[in-house]
């Protein structure tokens, strides 16, 4: 590969979507950005197949990338102290908070940023396919990639703030006070008002003030969103995350939202 042409792809894998992102690192530029939502939260064997037609149906997954990332977005993770994490009871972790089988695979992301253990199950058949398809690659589980990316952006002395990024169904929500992670939990919504309650259910569990606690947007949300009006009118401080990328945008991106690829441009 030309020293001038180092091109790294990452993938976003959600039973609710894909999303596909190509980054140029000779030039640190985004040459290709895509998410895909699906209209049902489909099975993972029927996400691949939505997988396996995207990449060959495209010719820009055919080029040579120096490395592939995956991420896994799910509600089957739990996060445990380094110093309390056994390797050989990473099910027993698991299963307080998510369905889970004999026959799954568990696996674990090492957050430095906050000396705790991400316990998770990935999507085997999408690792079996990227494997087969680009030889070795990475994954972590999209939990990992929020909480590295958000904490390190957290003043120590700042007050009690919450982080929600926002996914067509699903939120994941972050509560960080004086830099240290407080909270972090997944939840599943099917209307705004699943969406608020929530929300309002983590403010009320940790005693936060409506009025003067921070909510920072992410992800699949816009300021005349119905669930932006709606959060305003229970939370008086929130905004978008724009997020401070330092990569340039080819042509075919230029017009992108970046904060709606918050998760994806944050994974490399």
């Amino acid at each position: 590969m030309s020293s001038n042409n180092i091109k790294e792809l990452s993938i976003q894998v959600n039973l609710n979507g894909l999303s596909f992102c190509i980054l140029n690192r000779s030039s640190n530029t985004i040459e290709f950005l895509n998410t895909i939502e699906f209209i049902n939260k489909l099975t993972p064997f029927d996400v691949l197949n939505r997988l396996k037609t995207e990449l060959s149906a495209n010719s820009r997954f055919f080029e040579t990338f120096e490395a592939v990332n995956v991420i896994h977005q799910n509600e089957l993770s739990t996060l445990v102290p380094k110093d309390l994490y056994d390797e050989n009871q990473k099910a027993n972790y698991l299963k307080f908070n998510a369905k889970i089988l004999k026959t799954d695979f568990i696996t674990q992301d090492e957050l430095d940023i906050n000396h705790s253990v991400n316990v998770y199950i990935p999507y085997v058949n999408i690792n079996n396919y990227i494997f087969e398809t680009f030889g070795e690659f990475t994954y972590k589980h999209s939990a990992t990639v929020l909480i590295e990316t958000i904490l390190p952006k957290v003043d120590s002395n700042s007050e009690t703030e919450v982080f929600v990024h926002v996914n067509p169904f699903m939120i994941e929500v972050l509560v960080v006070e004086k830099g240290e992670l407080q909270l972090f939990n997944v939840f599943e919504y099917h209307s705004k008002e699943d969406f608020i309650y929530y929300i309002l259910f983590v403010f009320e569990q940790l005693s936060l003030d409506v009025e003067s606690t921070k909510v920072h947007l992410s992800g699949n949300i816009e300021k005349n969103d119905p669930l932006y009006q709606l959060l305003y009118t229970y939370i008086r401080h929130i905004e978008i995350m724009e997020g401070h990328f330092s990569y340039k945008r080819s042509e075919a991106v230029k017009n992108e939202h970046f904060h709606h690829h918050f998760l994806i441009l944050n994974s490399f």
